[in-house]
């Protein structure tokens, strides 16, 4: 049994009890009681008392129908509250005898360590002054917890913060619990799942109050920390325009798959981004213009105020009427076509150089210390947050630009695009990217589809630079399919080089993107117009759906190298873009851990990952979690570019192809070939029901006809994760494994996980997976859902299951799951108790809606919707 950190368990039990408190008060005590006995009886029976268990199954199924939304309502409170506790617990104050966590100490240790390595200070601060990571936001149906709930939840953190001092007296120590008793009052009685469905613009504005209520504060505090370790260790400070993170966004730019997002759609999300970022850069002048009142100042300056007394609220005041001026504009520009007047700010400069101008002054005279206070954070904010608080990404499946290209060109009498081969589509678009006259008819009308990927274009066009990101292309096979977005941006006006990234993403995408990107820059022309950086990014979710995380994960690595190996040969960048979900099945992995294990080579300096989903808020809710983060992509990243891993040795590069293939063999023989597993899938677990609710703005499927070669990766995780199965995660790698062992291979696979960081991650990330899976729960889906002629194949999984987790406990060395990691250890035993019994009655839920049919009793699937949340934010990550 884990041992729970005695501070955390009280601070659970103590907001347990105010839960509690307030559960008694509007539903009586008799109700707090039944929740009570389940909670025990599913603490019991996690203690393998089969009476106790037995007995829980019994009080869930004699619920009457009007009693389950609440009991639901009920765990799934307790269980975010018990992850507001466990958050509070990573960043709880210290006491004087604890050591710092690993991600407050990772940079300054690292730094240490680059020194004893033989790195100058000025090598060190070389790379840390270029670093370039880029978090991508984006909005998946794994966060289904509305914005109103997690306001107050983090009010909750906020309250747990403030009582977290020995010295507070009675009467404050009173404060702190009147305020948690009232906040977790107002949680119960809010209504904490969204009604409809969002839409695209609903994410987008989610997305950027992650921003304003965390990232926004957390930003510069962590580069304050940054600056301090740097400069403890080199003597240097960090350059004043360096921004080694950015945030950017697929939230209204993500058109693959989700008919939603239009070009009205994302024009309207970047003009919200503009209106946003002008409304927290003016609170931040109005700050600092009460706080400069200096008059001393340069003759720069004190030309820039037109001699103004004090001429840096002069400065800072023109700054304030150019902000209000944007932010007005922007909203007006909500409602119809307004062109911006020239006091709109259009440029980073415009927002930049006069704060800079005053950073300078005061340094020049003396004032370095007033220079580096909140003045340095803004500027910060300016480097990382940019114009439009985000940059936002494009995304559009490849096949709608050939649809363009094909009705064009019929419109042309120059034939059918669609029907030539490649080399005549390179030809023809190569032509035209060089030709000065304009592709386009005038009078052309185009069908609805060509129409709205122009219409795209067009919002591009009319946007500053610095506010959209990079144009990625899914479903990208072909130089064509590259040569055909830059076509399509030049012709609809975009004068400025957007960066064009083709995505790979299933097995055979990986195995061949190295091939097409060698093709893409063998072409000369095409050189000419991008100069010497390339993006390419990888895949993750769909590959790992196509064939098991093992030989996905597998594939992604080779085909890193391979594209690092093609780059080299033709003297160009590669800017590498991870696409990676919040599970293992979607490439999920602690981030440190996950960018210590990238090919040697891929890293250099630069990082582009997606954050998705409910992700975001565990990562980056709250200012100090999000510190903790960054300072963990800052070190990892720095240390990956510094000191990469070495390659493997050829006979680890053997043995992983090996395991590679055997586990898409097995992993598709179940999937693809299981005459019964679409039919067990669909009944064993809430596939029907999470198409069916309203959980993000996409659909659940890239098309409404097709099995599960048309279900979206995320869906196919999210499924299995309710259930505890967590298929997709382990199937194939643990018999692939166990294979390798059986034929003697087990030292070869102790070297690779001592002396590959790949190898080691990969048994990691399923060790962690497998800590979460619970055959029984699984077993009960099934056995409460399933017809019984699907029972054996259940019976088989979950012996596969169990060959899985006994695999890696011998490679692992222990006789029990995550016993190299008691704090992720701990935080699965803490909700346990409260996530039991959420998977009892969403499968008792399942079971009642499904036998009510179309007609479907609103409360009910409420209550079921409520499970989903539940379970999502008890298995932290899952999707």
């Amino acid at each position: 049994m884990t041992e729970i950190d005695a501070r955390l368990r009280e601070d659970v039990h103590h907001l347990g009890t105010l839960l509690g408190q307030t559960i008694q008060a509007h539903l009586g005590a008799d109700f707090l009681q039944r929740i009570e006995r389940i909670r025990l009886g599913a603490k019991q029976g996690r203690k393998q008392d089969a009476a106790a268990h037995d007995e829980l199954l019994a009080a869930l199924q004699d619920l009457p129908d009007q009693q389950l939304l609440p009991v639901c309502r009920a765990f799934n409170q307790f269980l975010n509250l018990a992850n507001i506790a466990e958050q509070h617990h990573r960043i709880r104050r210290r006491r004087a005898d604890e050591p710092l966590a690993f991600e407050m100490r990772c940079v300054s240790e690292l730094l240490s360590r680059l020194l004893s390595e033989g790195f100058s200070a000025g090598q060190i601060m070389q790379q840390i002054n270029t670093l370039d990571i880029e978090l991508v936001l984006t909005a998946h149906p794994t966060e289904v917890t509305r914005r109103t709930l997690i306001q107050k939840y983090d009010a909750i953190a906020e309250a747990l913060a403030r009582g977290d001092h020995d010295d507070l007296t009675e009467a404050e120590r009173e404060a702190v619990r009147q305020d948690l008793a009232r906040l977790i009052s107002e949680a119960w009685h809010t209504d904490e799942i969204r009604r409809q469905r969002p839409t695209p613009v609903d994410e987008a504005k989610w997305g950027f109050a992650v921003i304003e209520h965390s990232l926004w504060q957390a930003l510069p505090q962590f580069l304050r920390s940054f600056d301090a370790d740097t400069f403890a260790a080199t003597g240097e400070h960090l350059d004043l325009r360096a921004a080694p993170v950015r945030i950017a966004s697929w939230m209204g730019g993500d058109r693959d798959g989700n008919p939603n997002v239009t070009a009205p759609i994302t024009r309207e999300v970047l003009l919200l981004g503009r209106w946003m970022a002008a409304d927290l850069y003016l609170r931040d002048v109005d700050s600092l213009a009460n706080q400069l009142s200096m008059h001393a100042a340069t003759e720069a300056l004190l030309a820039l105020a037109g001699g103004a007394a004090e001429p840096y609220r002069a400065v800072l005041k023109q700054l304030k009427l150019r902000l209000l001026a944007t932010r007005d504009w922007a909203k007006a520009a909500l409602s119809e076509e307004v062109a911006p007047d020239e006091a709109v700010l259009q440029s980073l400069e415009d927002l930049r150089d006069p704060l800079e101008a005053c950073y300078h002054s005061l340094v020049k005279l003396g004032m370095r210390r007033i220079a580096h206070g909140p003045l340095l954070d803004t500027l910060r904010r300016v480097n990382a947050f940019g114009l439009g608080l985000v940059k936002l990404d494009i995304r559009q499946d490849a096949g709608r630009h050939a649809d363009v290209f094909a009705e064009l060109t019929e419109y042309l009498q120059l034939g059918n695009y669609a029907e030539w081969d490649e080399e005549a589509r390179c030809r023809f678009l190569l032509q035209e990217l060089h030709s000065r006259r304009p592709l386009l008819p005038a009078h052309w009308q185009p069908s609805a589809e060509v129409a709205e990927v122009l219409a795209t274009c067009r919002v591009v066009a009319n946007q500053p630079q610095l506010t959209l990101g990079s144009y990625v292309i899914s479903m990208a096979s072909h130089p064509s399919d590259v040569l055909a977005v830059k076509l399509l941006l030049k012709e609809t006006g975009v004068q400025w080089p957007m960066r064009v990234a083709p995505l790979f993403e299933t097995l055979a995408d990986l195995e061949y993107a190295a091939d097409a990107i060698d093709r893409l820059l063998s072409l000369e022309d095409y050189r000419a117009l991008v100069g010497d950086e390339q993006e390419v990014m990888i895949g993750y979710s769909d590959s790992a759906k196509d064939a098991g995380t093992l030989a996905a994960g597998w594939a992604q690595y080779r085909a890193q190298e391979a594209l690092v190996k093609v780059c080299q040969q033709h003297g160009v960048h590669l800017r590498l873009f991870h696409g990676r979900g919040g599970t293992v099945g979607r490439g999920g992995a602690p981030a440190h851990m996950a960018i210590l294990s990238q090919p040697p080579g891929s890293v250099q300096g630069q990082l582009r990952v997606t954050e998705q989903g409910e992700m975001i808020r565990f990562k980056f809710g709250l200012p100090g979690i999000a510190i903790q983060s960054l300072q963990l992509y800052a070190s990892a990243v720095l240390e990956a570019s510094l000191l990469p891993p070495p390659a493997p040795e050829p006979a680890w590069r053997e043995l992983v192809q090996r395991l590679a293939d055997r586990s898409v063999e097995v992993y598709r023989g179940v999937v693809r070939e299981e005459p019964q597993f679409v039919e067990y899938f669909r009944q064993a677990t809430p596939e029907q029901e999470l198409a069916r609710l309203p959980l993000g703005s996409r659909p659940a499927k890239r098309r409404s006809q097709g099995g599960i070669e048309t279900l979206r990766a995320i869906p196919w995780i999210f499924a299995w994760t309710q259930t505890r199965l967590m298929l997709p995660a382990w199937l194939g790698a643990g018999q692939a494994l166990q294979e390798a062992l059986d034929a003697g291979d087990g030292p070869v696979l102790q070297d690779m996980m001592a002396g590959w960081p790949f190898f080691l991650a990969r048994v990691e990330m399923l060790e962690m997976v497998l800590s979460k899976a619970d055959a029984g729960i699984s077993r009960f889906y099934e056995q409460r859902l399933a017809s019984a002629d699907l029972w054996p194949l259940g019976e088989r999984l979950r012996a596969a299951l169990q060959q899985a987790a006994e695999v890696i406990l011998e490679l692992r060395g222990t006789d029990v799951l995550l016993a190299h990691n008691p704090a992720l250890s701990e935080s699965v035993a803490v909700r346990n108790p409260y996530t039991d019994p959420l998977h009892l009655l969403q499968a008792e839920l399942m079971a009642r809606t499904r036998a009510q049919g179309d007609r479907i009793d609103p409360d009910l699937e409420r209550a079921l919707l409520v499970t989903v949340a539940g379970i999502a934010a008890g298995m932290r990550n899952t999707g």
